[in-house]
C-alpha cells in the first residue's frame, strides 16, 4: 500500500502525522502540567484563608459581643478578595469549576480540557462552640486560564508556523526533485525508443546529476553501438546484394545459354527426325521441361537481383513487379499507388523498396489468402513511405516476422529505416519507413 503512494504523499504522510502527534501532546502537556501549577500558585491563599480563620476564631473567642466583632469583621473583607466570609444560611460551599463558566476570551471546551483542582478551602467559624460560617478562600482563575489559552494559543501558532514552512520547504524541494526524476524518467523512456540523440537535462541533487550523466553516458554508448551495428548491417546486406549479383550473373551466363542451347537441339531434332510415336512425345515433353527451367531461372533471377532497376528505374520495375504479380494471381485485385519520383532512388534505397514490396506481395499471394491488395510507395519530404495491405487472414500473434520479412527488417535497419507489421480494421498492413537523404549520404560515401 505504501509503495504504492506519490512522492509527495510519502512525504507529506510522515510530517502532517507528526505534527498531529505535537497537537496531541501539547494538549497532554498542557493537562498535566497546568493542573499541578494552578495548585501550587493557589496553596499561599488557602494557608492564608486558614490563618485567618485561627485568628478570627481566637478574636471571637475573646470578645464580649462576638457578633459585633463577626459583622466588623465581614464589613471588612474586600468584595473581590478571594477570601470571603459564608454564612452557614448561604449553603453548602461551590467548587471551583462553578464559577468558571463563561469565562470572557477562553473557550469552554478549553476549560473543560484542563482538569482544574478544588482549590476551595473551608475554614469554620465558631461563636460559643456553634457553627455560624466559614473562611473560604475561592481563587479567581479567570486570568489564570486566560494566562493558559494564550501560550496555548501561541505554540499551536509557532507549530502551525513550522508546519507551513516545513511543507513549502518540502513541496519546493520535492517539486525540484521530483522533475529531475520526470526527467530522467522521459529520457530513459526515449532510450529506450531508440532515441539517443536528445540528452537528459542534468539537475538536481547531486546524486540525481549523477544518475542523469550516466544516462547520458549510456544514450552515448547505444548510440554508437547502434551506429556500428547499422553499419555491420549496412556492409552484410552489401555483400548479400554482391553474392546475389555474382550468382545472378552465373545464372544467366552459364545456365540461360545452355538452357537455350538444350531448346535449340530439341527444335534441331524435331525438325530432322519424322515425329512419330513415343520420339514425338519425348521431342514435347523436353521443349516443355526446357520452356519451365528457362521461366524458373527467369524468375529465381529476378528474385536474386532485378537487373533492370538500373536500366529503367525504381518506378517502371515496381510497375513490371505489379504486372507479373496480376498475371500470377489473377484472382487477387491488385491496385497501385507509385509516385513516380520514385525513379530518382537508386542503389541500395532502390533495392531495399523492391525488395519489400516483392516480399509483402509474396505473403499476400502465399500466406494471407486475400480477395483485395493495394501497394503504395511515395517520397515524402525526406523519407520514404512504402505500405503494402491486404484483406487476407492476418498473421500469427506468436509469429509476427516470418523468414523473409526478417531478413527485410535487417535489410531495413540497416539503412536506419523501420519495419512494422500490423493488423487493423481487418486488414494486414506491413509498413516501411526509408529515410532518404540518410541512405543517399551512405551511398555516395
Amino acid at each position: 500500500m505504501w509503495q504504492r503512494l506519490s512522492f509527495r504523499t510519502q512525504l507529506f504522510l510522515p510530517l502532517g502525522l507528526s505534527f498531529l502527534a505535537a497537537l496531541a501532546m501539547g494538549g497532554v502537556l498542557l493537562q498535566t502540567f497546568a493542573t499541578g501549577q494552578l495548585a501550587d500558585e493557589s496553596e499561599p491563599g488557602r494557608r492564608s484563608a486558614q490563618t485567618i480563620a485561627v485568628a478570627l476564631n481566637s478574636a471571637l473567642g475573646a470578645s464580649d459581643n462576638p457578633r459585633k466583632v463577626l459583622d466588623a469583621f465581614v464589613h471588612s473583607l474586600d468584595p473581590s478578595s478571594d477570601i470571603q466570609f459564608r454564612p452557614v444560611e448561604a449553603g453548602s460551599v461551590p467548587s471551583a469549576k462553578d464559577s468558571l463558566q463563561g469565562v470572557h476570551g477562553v473557550p469552554q471546551w478549553f476549560v473543560g480540557l484542563i482538569a482544574i483542582p478544588d482549590m476551595n478551602a473551608a475554614s469554620p467559624v465558631m461563636i460559643d462552640s456553634r457553627h455560624v460560617g466559614d473562611i473560604l478562600f475561592m481563587p479567581d482563575l479567570s486570568a489564570d486560564l486566560f494566562e493558559k489559552w494564550i501560550g496555548f494559543l501561541a505554540l499551536m501558532g509557532l507549530i502551525a508556523v513550522l508546519m507551513v514552512l516545513t511543507g513549502t520547504t518540502a513541496y519546493i524541494f520535492a517539486g525540484s526533485a521530483l522533475r529531475s526524476l520526470q526527467d530522467l524518467g522521459a529520457g530513459l523512456t526515449r532510450i529506450r525508443r531508440g532515441d539517443y540523440a536528445t540528452p537528459i537535462p542534468v539537475a538536481g541533487s547531486p546524486e540525481i546529476r549523477q544518475s542523469c550523466a550516466e544516462a547520458n553516458a549510456l544514450a552515448a554508448t547505444l548510440a554508437q553501438l547502434s551506429q556500428d551495428n547499422r553499419d555491420l548491417l549496412h556492409r552484410l546486406v552489401s555483400l548479400q546484394d554482391n553474392e546475389r549479383r555474382d550468382l545472378a550473373r552465373e545464372l544467366h551466363d552459364e545456365l540461360g545459354p545452355l538452357l537455350f542451347s538444350i531448346r535449340a537441339g530439341t527444335i534441331a531434332l524435331s525438325d530432322a527426325s519424322p515425329q512419330t510415336g513415343h520420339l514425338g512425345n519425348s521431342v514435347q515433353e523436353v521443349m516443355r521441361s526446357v520452356e519451365a527451367l528457362q521461366q524458373t531461372n527467369r524468375r529465381i533471377l529476378d528474385r536474386l537481383r532485378p537487373l533492370y532497376i538500373e536500366e529503367l528505374g525504381l518506378e517502371a520495375s515496381v510497375q513490371t513487379l505489379l504486372r507479373n504479380f496480376r498475371r500470377q494471381a489473377p484472382h487477387i485485385g491488385l491496385s497501385a499507388t507509385i509516385d513516380p519520383d520514385l525513379n530518382g532512388v537508386d542503389g541500395p534505397l532502390a533495392q531495399t523498396v523492391y525488395r519489400v514490396i516483392q516480399e509483402a506481395l509474396t505473403n499476400v499471394l502465399r500466406h494471407a489468402g486475400a480477395r483485395n491488395a493495394h501497394v503504395e510507395a511515395a517520397i515524402a519530404g525526406d523519407a520514404l513511405a512504402v505500405e503494402v495491405s491486404d484483406d487476407g487472414g492476418g498473421f500469427p500473434a506468436d509469429n509476427v516476422f516470418g523468414r523473409g520479412l526478417t531478413g527485410m527488417h535487417e535489410r531495413v535497419r540497416a539503412l536506419s529505416g523501420s519495419l512494422s507489421l500490423l493488423r487493423a480494421n481487418e486488414r494486414t498492413y506491413v509498413r516501411c519507413r526509408l529515410p532518404v537523404g540518410i541512405v543517399r549520404d551512405e551511398t555516395a560515401l
